[in-house]
């Protein structure tokens, strides 16, 4: 694991000292290659990079000898074969990479995580390594234009929304081998990088409901790198938001909160001029900054970020189930609900419920979240006769929803707290999640 780091360490630290004694800017040498500033950014940082070509492009612009990089002494242009030594140690360091980022999140026992157990798990967590599509795994399927990929992807992010996680988890291995195929494609390239983005943001959210996060750091690092090579506003604001839930998930809440009000900056401001699809990848992006600060217990910023998406909300009221749409002034009520449970403020929490509660939500993953906070409120006051009511509501509306590892959690804490079992229901109930007694 040392050896990974301090390799990266030193290639960043070479970069950075060819570019200064150029005297250049990290925004000029990285123009000259025609990236984004950041990319250079993290590869001067040490954080590293999976491609060659990348590495061979920065070594022939600052004039660093391959060598110094562990690479042959082939032109930066040179596109290397995947059976190469050198594309299989790039890779090798890509997978110790993922490694390494897998160990940083907790083990969950097998028993305890049902949702991770199968053929589709593997078969996704294979579509997101580095390396050719596997033939056997993800033959390739017939309809594979750009039209019909798009519209498998809407499917998928339908199947999200409505918390139809099983055949997500199915659906998503084959669309992103067939998105990364179509990509390699040099005709077709440019057209990709948005859709493969949001498939690899939709499998980093999947696999954070199901409580796999190592995974959910390999699907988020593929989703920030096209949405990169996307150069669009709104697919780098959907990547940056599902990085800062990773960091959050992963209790990093004050990198998140710099993370999300740095790209939220940049794309601030002339609402009123921007249609509905930026407006809503802006609106959703501050609404993960609400969940990283209150959940860092920071009041001002998750006030600072609520008023900016109300602001956001001004302009758009959509509520449709599908990969932009879900912003709307309800979903930024329901992340207030949200904040105030995690400061602890249960009252303030489902008073502003209440009137949701009354509410049309189309968008089932919605619903089943505003009814799952209600039920952590009920559980602050002790009242876990509405909780486990909130619970079951919640079950009506997103079946899968309600079996992740976040909500199992919450079922164990008021197992546990009803000692004297007034409440066998409540016990039912958290056997049937399969949570331990």
């Amino acid at each position: 694991m040392a050896d990974v780091k301090t390799e990266a360490g030193n290639i960043g630290e070479t970069i950075k000292r060819a570019r200064q004694r150029s005297g250049r800017t990290q925004t000029d040498v990285a123009t000259a290659l025609g990236y984004h500033q950041s990319k250079l950014s993290r590869l001067e940082s040490g954080r590293g990079t999976d491609d060659v070509r990348v590495l061979r492009a920065v070594a022939a612009e600052l004039g660093i000898p391959p060598g110094l990089f562990g690479l042959s002494g082939l032109g930066p242009s040179a596109v290397p074969h995947p059976d190469d030594p050198e594309t299989e140690d790039m890779r090798r360091r890509t997978l110790l990479a993922a490694s390494i980022a897998s160990l940083t999140a907790p083990v969950v026992p097998a028993a305890a995580r049902p949702a991770l157990v199968g053929a589709a798990h593997d078969d996704l967590v294979r579509a997101l390594l580095p390396g050719p599509r596997t033939a056997v795994a993800f033959p390739p399927r017939a309809n594979g234009d750009i039209d019909s990929l798009r519209d498998r992807l809407a499917t998928a992010r339908r199947l999200f929304s409505t918390c139809d996680y099983a055949e997500l988890e199915v659906t998503l291995p084959g669309l992103i081998a067939d998105l990364r195929e179509t990509s390699g494609d040099h005709q077709h390239a440019g057209e990709t990088a948005g859709p493969l983005a949001t498939a690899y943001q939709t499998a980093t959210s999947l696999l954070l409901k199901q409580g796999d996060h190592g995974n959910a750091w390999l699907a988020v690092g593929r989703a920030l790198a096209e949405a990169e090579r996307s150069g669009d506003p709104v697919v780098l604001a959907s990547s940056v938001r599902v990085h800062a839930h990773v960091l959050t998930r992963e209790k990093h809440t004050g990198q998140a909160v710099i993370l999300v009000r740095h790209t939220a900056d940049q794309l601030a401001g002339a609402y009123d001029q921007r249609p509905p699809r930026y407006l809503a990848a802006v609106g959703l992006l501050l609404l993960r900054g609400v969940t990283a600060a209150s959940s860092a217990g920071d009041r001002a910023a998750t006030r600072e970020f609520l008023d900016e998406a109300k602001d956001v909300a001004r302009y758009v009221a959509l509520d449709q189930p599908d990969a932009w749409a879900n912003f709307s002034p309800t979903n930024v009520a329901l992340h207030a609900v949200s904040a105030s449970v995690a400061f602890g403020d249960a009252g303030i929490a489902l008073n502003a419920a209440a009137p949701l509660m009354r509410r049309h939500i189309p968008v089932p993953e919605r619903r089943a979240a505003l009814w799952v906070e209600a039920a952590r409120a009920y559980n602050q006051q002790g009242r876990l006769a509405e909780s486990y009511q909130a619970l079951r509501i919640a079950e009506t509306c997103a079946a899968q929803d309600v079996r992740r590892p976040a909500v199992r959690d919450l079922v164990a804490d008021m197992a546990a707290r009803d000692r004297r079992r007034t409440l066998p229901e409540l016990h039912h109930f958290s056997h049937l999640l399969g949570v331990p007694a």
